[in-house]
């Protein structure tokens, strides 16, 4: 059985108009759901604790009777560590141990205080503090991502914030060890068994139970995402995400049923995935191809996959290497593999993507499990302007100014003159005031 997907040639006449098409996914929401989630959102800024619960009764049909019977405590995390297989414990160490270390080297250039003095004597400089609490949304139930805890909980706990709060929704009761076990060693200070737009305000607004957050993170489905992109102004957020993403640029060199595989582990995702190879080997692309019908045979999810390479696949034949950069950059995918002879050539006109993987030892399957960074990264194009999670996202940066009076005296003459040209009264004599004598 053959694979539906789009074949384009950058060469066509239609190019263009088809090319546009790949860039479909916006951040625009159903208004019916918007409408629910803003109900939500208010029921919580306003009754907290009760609105809470009740929307954990009636979405996730949880019993719950109190806010308290909601709360995972440490005991919880440490009792289910030690309830997993060795291996699963093994692969969690591993794992966080490697996210780890990659963030304390994003620490030691973007987490320090500085400061300097000007030919003038002023002292300037940044003051770096971490953020006081931050909340963690997880996925939760049977389809539970122990790794999307770790890839957002790490990095918050090395950048120093004081408080870690996780929410993860446990539909009828169904608590995932994996998750817990993933909380115990990512450094998750408390965790409560709620989901949805409810758990988000919870932690944008706080409640009696739950401590109000200044950022949340993490993955959820359109109710999530709809609430994290209306509580943003209460609170910080880390993006909001789209549809997975994979982009392979390939110079016919590589093994097509490892690319195959690598375009499918982002398809099986959910049918709104997208799932992009771009080659200069017509007939490489098609052996591409053929491996994706053949592996499609034996996937778990390959009706989810089969859609969403029907419906946001595609295999474009470009003339050259830095044809395939330059339509890879308008993209701006959220995963980049760059398999060719030589990737490390090809990565310097790279200039838009949210994770880039050099060859064929580096699958995109290995950056979202353990590889080191954060698998939170932009999508639907907007690497252009957005970062992979890390780090900075959890420091706050306050400038800091120090002038003698001297200095002042120096320097307030010319303030004042820009105050008047903006008509800022109170801000000329500020300055006059402290030089008047």
């Amino acid at each position: 059985m053959r694979v539906q997907i789009r074949r384009l040639d950058t060469r066509a006449i239609d190019f263009e108009s088809e090319f546009r098409r790949l860039q479909h996914w916006s951040a625009q929401t159903d208004a019916a759901i918007e409408e629910r989630v803003v109900e939500i959102l208010a029921a919580v800024r306003e009754r907290g604790d009760a609105a809470v619960l009740e929307c954990t009764q009636r979405f996730d049909v949880l019993a719950a009777t109190s806010m308290q019977s909601l709360e995972l405590t440490q005991q919880d995390f440490a009792a289910a560590h030690a309830a997993i297989t060795p291996a699963q414990r093994d692969a969690l160490q591993a794992a966080t141990a490697r996210i780890r270390s990659y963030h304390e080297r994003q620490l030691e250039h973007c987490g320090c205080s500085w400061s300097y003095r000007d030919e003038d004597g002023t002292l300037l400089g940044q003051k770096v503090t971490p953020l006081d609490r931050v909340g963690i949304y997880v996925p939760g139930g049977k389809a539970a991502y122990p790794s999307s805890l770790l890839m957002n909980a790490v990095p918050a706990h090395v950048a120093g914030v004081g408080e870690i709060v996780m929410v993860v929704p446990t539909p009828r009761g169904e608590r995932n060890a994996l998750v817990l076990a993933a909380a115990h060693v990512a450094g998750v200070t408390r965790a409560f068994t709620i989901g949805g737009a409810q758990a988000i305000a919870a932690l944008a607004y706080g409640t009696e139970t739950v401590p109000r957050v200044d950022k949340i993170t993490g993955p959820g489905n359109i109710y999530v995402a709809t609430a994290k992109r209306l509580v943003f102004g209460q609170v910080d957020i880390d993006m909001i995400a789209g549809p997975s993403e994979i982009l392979v640029i390939s110079d016919g060199s590589g093994d097509p049923a490892h690319l195959a595989a690598d375009l499918l582990s982002q398809a099986e995702h959910d049918e709104l995935a997208s799932s992009i190879l771009i080659t200069t080997d017509e007939h490489f692309g098609r052996q591409v191809e053929i491996a994706l019908a053949e592996q499609l045979r034996h996937l778990k999810r390959a009706d989810i996959a089969r859609q969403s390479l029907a419906s946001y696949g595609a295999i474009i034949v470009a003339r050259d290497l830095g044809e395939a950069a330059a339509f890879s950059n308008r993209l701006a995918p959220e995963h980049l593999e760059l398999m060719v002879r030589a990737p490390r050539e090809i990565l310097k006109g790279i200039t838009a993507a949210g994770a880039v993987f050099l060859g064929d030892f580096s699958p995109t399957a290995v950056g979202d499990y353990i590889a080191g960074p954060s698998h939170v990264l932009p999508t639907a194009g907007t690497a252009r302007f957005f970062s992979p999670l890390g780090v900075s996202d959890f420091i706050r940066r306050m400038s800091v100014i120090e002038l003698s009076k001297n200095e002042l005296a120096e320097l307030a003459p010319k303030a004042v003159r820009l105050a008047r040209l903006e008509g800022l009264d109170a801000h000329a004599r500020a300055l006059e005031k402290r030089i008047k004598h």
